[in-house]
């Protein structure tokens, strides 16, 4: 009986550490902005900017569907949520601090200046920053999640790229460059073995800019990629 017991309860922490990952990376097509996906247990899904701000949160009834290209609206969890008070340190009074299970912490006010307030664990995932040393492109960018790392196209880059998410582990992205044809210059180029082409500026004028070829949704080390 013992070792049922011992079972059931392996099973469930290692579901809830499971649930807890990055599923999905947005890039908008110019790889300008790029938001990372949490997901939690209960479908909860919290959404970050890659300086590390919460863009938003809720629950996705569709987060265990690979390709949902109409991307709904989160909709209001309903579970536990609790905040910071004001007996906490300063720099995350009034945040989020529980989402269901989920503990969220944040670096606090004894920190290095450029991470206060900024997110620094969403359960067991640790999040770390580019620092003030590092490249200006990068800085203040995530680094860290987790064990996924992230760098960025650096400030002796082409103009049409510099800043912009380079690698997420062992995933590459490259981008049409400034000299390129003025309608896709800076657009996602490829994403990993991904490429995509678009319309030129020489094509009727709705067409100019948009997807030519290339999927907008892939799935790779277990993450959902969406360009839109």
């Amino acid at each position: 009986m013992k070792n049922i017991f011992l079972s059931i309860a392996f099973t469930v922490i290692s579901i809830s550490l499971t649930a807890q990952r990055v599923h999905k990376i947005t890039f908008t097509n110019n790889g300008a902005s790029t938001s990372f996906g949490f997901l939690l247990n209960e479908d909860v899904v919290i959404n970050l900017s890659q300086d590390g701000s919460m863009e938003s949160w809720g629950v996705d009834l569709y987060a265990s569907r690979t390709a949902d290209y109409l991307q709904r609206p989160l909709k209001p969890y309903e579970g536990r949520v609790e905040y910071y008070t004001e007996r906490d340190n300063e720099s995350f009074r009034g945040k989020i601090k529980y989402i269901g299970g989920t503990l969220i912490t944040y670096y606090a006010n004894y920190d290095e200046k450029f991470l206060i307030g900024k997110i620094k664990a969403i359960g067991p995932i640790n999040i770390t920053y580019y620092s003030r040393y590092d490249d200006p492109s990068s800085e203040g960018k995530l680094k860290n999640i987790g064990q996924l790392n992230l760098a960025y196209y650096s400030s002796f880059d082409n103009d049409a790229y510099k800043g912009k998410v380079k690698t997420l582990g062992n995933i590459g992205v490259t981008y049409y460059n400034a000299f390129d044809d003025k309608a896709y210059a800076g657009k996602i180029k490829s994403l990993g073995p991904n490429n995509y082409v678009y319309y030129s500026s020489m094509e009727q004028q709705y067409l100019r800019g948009a997807l030519k070829s290339g999927n907008m949704i892939q799935v790779m080390n277990g993450i959902t990629f969406y360009i839109r």
